[in-house]
Parts: C-alpha cells; structure tokens; sequence
C-alpha cells in the first residue's frame, strides 16, 4: 500500500494518506474527493529538496512557538488580574 502526498482542490489542504488498491481518498478537513496527486520530495533527495523542507519544518516551529508565547502571556494575564 503507498502512500500519496495530495492537494485538496476544493479547501487546499495537503495531506499524506496511504491508499489500498481501489480506495478513493477524502479530504481530512472537507471530505472532498476532488484531489490533485503530488509528487512527494520524500521520494527525491536533493540537497535543494533538504533545505526547502528544513525551512518548511522552521516556518511551522515558528508558528508554533509564537501560539505558545501567545497563550502564555493570555495566562500570566489573568493571572494577575485574578492575583489583584
């Protein structure tokens, strides 16, 4: 069974998803079936392919590092409005 690397035509979400022969793959986020195959960067490794994925993989830690500083002050926030 491979797995796919998709592109949701209809919410434009990419997605992996691991395909049995005869199954038709949805969407995770809308359920829809109006999907573009891509082609994975797994399968081919280059040093161009390693950095663009680092820099993807450091956009979203980034991402995630700034909700986390957001809910963090949200919590020292109220914290001390409760404190007071």
């Amino acid at each position: 069974m491979p797995i796919y690397e998709y592109e949701c035509r209809g919410c434009g979400r990419r997605f992996e998803q691991l395909v049995r022969t005869g199954d038709t793959p949805a969407c995770p986020s809308c359920s829809g079936q109006d999907l573009q195959r891509l082609l994975s960067h797994t399968a081919v490794s280059t040093e161009h392919t390693r950095q663009n994925s680092f820099n993807k993989a450091r956009a979203r830690a980034k991402l995630v590092q700034r909700d986390k500083d957001v809910a963090q002050a949200e919590y020292e926030r109220k914290h001390h409005e409760e404190g007071h």
